[in-house]
């Protein structure tokens, strides 16, 4: 009996599946094990695995598009079985009819259309939406088009460079063919799944299909007006060159192949050295293979001879900084926690001369160096495995108070601010903890962070102690229902025995949500918190 495939819950918070690629068609035999689709979820892209024996007898939803969860994706059974019954009810029989019935569609009366209805199965093209790069993007700018209308294109080209809320990303086509279309010109945004390129066959006419998609998204001009934007941006931008590009680098970001820069990762190749010789000078993995070092010493006289521009003294001016994505994202959801959870602050003193002895200590035999932020992580990691109210979200109609415990860790970056999280911090050593946080910053800082390795926190934790900050309150980093701000390790001197002493002392504070933390709840915390720091050795047993 044929069985119906549904779009499983592949993250806690997924609510829907972005197809990225189908790997079998209807009428291929699968078998348990076989790898169906690629997956986009809120998360990351995940492979879908068929746990049926038989014939992919229907493909309910088209590469690209998305499906809630429970949402029908596919049907397998005998070959030649009748499955209609499966997908139920009208609606769910309308869809494929209209999509294999054009004859019926081009019949209808056209109520308020010119254009016909079309499918891009029909022209036999790809449509490239603007992909969901991150759990909180709501749209992505078109930083530059790395192919123009008209050109080849294979299915591993990067096509644009996406400036998402988290980072800078490629856009990758993953179709063979010629760009036929683009729908968002440079330095403009596109909303997620908006359409920005449609790849096929060299010569089809796609103006029916971009007419027909276009009732799906906000209203945009015309594909005429579209196409002479954009070109009008690139002829500036070439323009404003001079010369023909035939570095590797555009605006300082390195134009280079996945496998390129894993390849130079690991030989210790900086990228700005080596000249790309593939399309518009990206850098192939047959550059950096062939790279020879002693072109620096060709380029790094002209690079210091520059002289530093100083502005002429009295000079008045402004500069309007466009707004990156990330910065969007920040205020954004820092604005709607400051104003949207009811903030109250508790400060504790922490004397840390036990810390700093116990650190010295384990440091020595330790196979990376454990950081008092590390120590801060693991006691604030095991203080929530205690007062588990603490680790937990407000979640409007309840409070959600999660077993789990995934620290963020709060990094600056030129764009402003993104939290790595190490995950499942209290059953991890101190020197598991330092080893994850030096890799998450220095990705965080190189724009190298994937996904699943900035989300999921249950609490945060903020520190300016490395630049000589005292004390700060935080804003609470939604969904978390706290955030621990940590200042600097400070002599001071204290009263000790008949006399006076000096013991290093360090302020923390924690902004907690009252919706869902109440006064003594924090401070009770904290009191563990305090025991952990203070103690050491208790965090080791």
């Amino acid at each position: 009996m044929a069985e119906v495939i549904k779009m499983p819950r592949m993250s806690d918070t997924m609510t829907e599946g972005v197809i990225v690629e189908w790997h079998k068609k209807v009428g291929d035999k699968v078998k348990p094990g076989d790898l169906l689709a690629d997956v986009e979820t809120d998360k990351a892209t995940m492979e879908l695995e068929s746990y049926n024996e038989g014939t992919l007898l229907y493909i309910g939803v088209e590469k690209g598009k998305s499906v809630k969860v429970d949402g029908v994706l596919a049907i397998v059974g005998k070959e030649g079985e009748d499955y209609k019954s499966l997908l139920g009810g009208a609606g769910a029989d309308a869809a494929p009819k209209a999509e294999n019935a054009p004859d019926a569609a081009t019949t209808a009366p056209a109520a308020k259309k010119t254009a016909p209805a079309v499918t891009p199965e029909q022209l036999g093209v790809t449509v490239i939406r603007m992909p969901l790069l991150s759990d909180t993007m709501t749209e992505g700018k078109i930083l530059k088009w790395n192919k123009q209308v008209g050109d080849k294109v294979k299915s591993d080209d990067s096509l644009a460079d996406v400036e998402t809320d988290k980072a800078t990303m490629e856009v990758v086509g993953y179709a063979d063919g010629t760009l036929l279309y683009v729908g968002t010109p440079e330095g403009e945004a596109a909303k997620v799944n908006d359409i920005i390129a449609i790849v096929g066959k060299e010569g089809t006419d796609v103006s029916a299909l971009v007419a027909s998609l276009s009732s799906e998204q906000e209203a945009r001009p015309a594909s005429a007006v579209q196409e002479t934007q954009q070109a009008t941006t690139a002829d500036t931008s070439s323009a404003s060159t001079g010369t023909p590009v035939s570095d590797s680098s555009d605006d300082g970001r390195i134009k280079a192949s996945p496998l390129a820069k894993k390849i130079a990762q690991e030989k210790g190749i900086d990228l700005k050295l080596v000249q790309g010789t593939g399309d518009g000078g990206r850098i192939i993995k047959k550059d950096v293979d062939e790279y020879v070092p002693a072109a620096r010493s060709a380029t790094a006289p002209a690079a210091a001879a520059v002289p530093a521009f100083a502005p002429a003294p009295g000079t008045e001016g402004y500069t309007d900084v466009s707004l990156s994505q990330m910065r969007k994202t920040i205020a954004r959801r820092l604005s709607e926690s400051k104003f949207g959870a009811p903030h109250f602050y508790l400060t504790m003193e922490i004397v840390m001369d036990n810390a700093m002895a116990a650190r010295a200590q384990m440091n020595e035999v330790s196979p990376v160096k454990i950081s008092f932020n590390d120590m801060v992580v693991k006691a604030a990691a095991m203080a929530l495995r205690k007062h588990p109210a603490v680790n937990s979200s407000w979640m409007n109609e309840s409070i959600r108070q999660w077993h789990h415990i995934h620290i963020g860790i709060a990094v600056a970056v030129d764009e402003g601010l993104i939290v790595p999280v190490v995950r499942f911090a209290d059953q991890k050593s101190l020197s598991q903890i330092a080893a994850e946080s030096k890799e998450l910053s220095g990705k965080a800082r190189n724009k190298k962070l994937q996904p699943n390795e900035f989300t999921g926190n249950t609490f945060t934790i903020s520190n300016l102690g490395m630049m000589d900050i005292d004390e700060f309150t935080a804003i609470i980093n939604p969904p978390d229902s706290a955030i621990m701000a940590v200042g600097r390790i400070r002599e001071t001197v204290v009263k000790k025995g008949d006399g006076f002493g000096v013991s290093n002392i360090m302020k923390i504070t924690l902004s907690c949500d009252h919706r869902s933390v109440d006064g003594a709840v924090g401070a009770a915390f904290l009191q563990t918190f305090k025991k952990y720091l203070e103690n050491p050795v208790t965090m080791l047993v």
